[in-house]
């Protein structure tokens, strides 16, 4: 359904945001004038959580990929879906059956991988899925996790510090962003997930209410409260490899995250251009995957810091099977990929649930 800029730009009662059906969470924040200024108004504590609620919910299963294209304010990623819901998501931790009771595996060169029925909870394919690695940037699905649970005001303009580019466990924070960026925070979690963006990732947490330690604090509790026994998180960007999980407790990550329709929609977005007002920041999503459309992937998150290697979570659907796939530990972006590419490929050629 589509919406011109003008009904958008007043879209902020409850009722007119339930009707907003093809709508993206980022737009409904940005001023209607195409980006150049910032949005004057503010939401209420119920309208910002009926979206963080899930009530824009992405359908994609049986969905033909679309070819990427470049969105600007107000364009919604084409190769989505709407409905709209009025139902939370649902916490709880996933049961993970591991019966490894199919044929033909393909070879994996990452160090750990895991392939999960995200219905079942059944463990398709498995490597190392036990043991606690650095998880480099896969850390910030758990920061959006935090961010999406507090229902902070989504339109409230955060603007980045020098202590934001600081890095972490000794890392510099390399990015395209300066100090003195302003965005809205959903602009800065939108970059955090798509463009895996550091500063963007370290600015949520500054802004969370009680700072930085508050925030990883929820970051760890989260984690108890799903039931991922091995993961362990000291920062919100994964620049510090003292950010360890396992392929297991990911898969788990991975099923919890799929319920946020703003994390589905924002970690696989393919391309965005972020108006700065002085300038526009042309951003790319992380994963080749995604940026080719070849997949039907719900959620997408890449990693990378020389401790962890190359990792990369998702969840797809593949011949009407929902699936997490986690890899972590890859020698290089492209192996990573071909790991992928594989392992969905042997997906698909698995017997269909009945």
């Amino acid at each position: 359904m589509k919406k011109s800029k003008k009904t958008l730009m007043h879209a902020l009662s409850a009722a007119v945001l339930l009707s907003l059906s093809s709508a993206s969470f980022a737009d409904l924040v940005m001023n209607a004038s195409g980006g150049t200024q910032r949005a004057s108004m503010s939401w209420s504590t119920d309208d910002a959580s009926q979206l963080l609620n899930g009530d824009v919910s992405i359908s994609n299963e049986g969905e033909a990929p679309s070819p990427p294209g470049s969105v600007t304010y107000l364009s919604t990623p084409p190769s989505k879906s709407y409905s709209t819901t009025n139902v939370a998501p649902v916490q709880r931790s996933v049961q993970i059956t591991d019966t490894n009771r199919y044929l033909n595996q393909p070879s994996v060169s990452a160090r750990a991988a895991l392939v999960m029925d995200a219905n079942t909870g059944e463990v398709l394919y498995s490597k190392n899925t036990n043991t606690a690695l650095p998880i480099a940037s896969i850390t910030k699905l758990m920061t959006a996790v935090v961010t999406a649970d507090a229902r902070l005001n989504m339109s409230e303009d955060i603007t980045l510090q020098s202590i934001d580019f600081a890095g972490a466990g000794g890392k510099n924070s390399s990015s395209t962003l300066k100090v003195g960026d302003t965005m809205n925070r959903a602009e800065m979690l939108l970059l955090a997930l798509m463009k895996s963006e550091n500063p963007a990732a370290a600015a949520l947490a500054r802004t969370y209410p009680g700072g930085r330690p508050a925030f990883v604090a929820a970051m760890n509790a989260k984690a108890r409260q799903l039931g991922m026994h091995s993961t362990y998180y000291t920062e919100s960007t994964g620049l510090d490899p003292r950010n360890v999980s396992s392929a297991r407790d990911l898969g788990i990550l991975v099923s919890a995250s799929s319920q946020y329709g703003l994390i589905r929609q924002f970690s696989t977005t393919a391309h965005y251009d972020f108006n700065l007002g002085y300038r526009v920041l042309k951003s790319n999503n992380t994963n080749a995957m995604v940026r080719n459309g070849g997949w039907n992937i719900n959620i997408s998150k890449t990693g990378y810091i020389n401790e962890a290697g190359r990792c990369v979570v998702m969840h797809t659907t593949v011949n009407s099977r929902p699936a997490v796939v986690v890899l972590l530990g890859a020698s290089t972006s492209q192996s990573r990929t071909n790991d992928a590419t594989n392992l969905l490929n042997w997906v698909s050629n698995l017997p269909k649930r009945i």
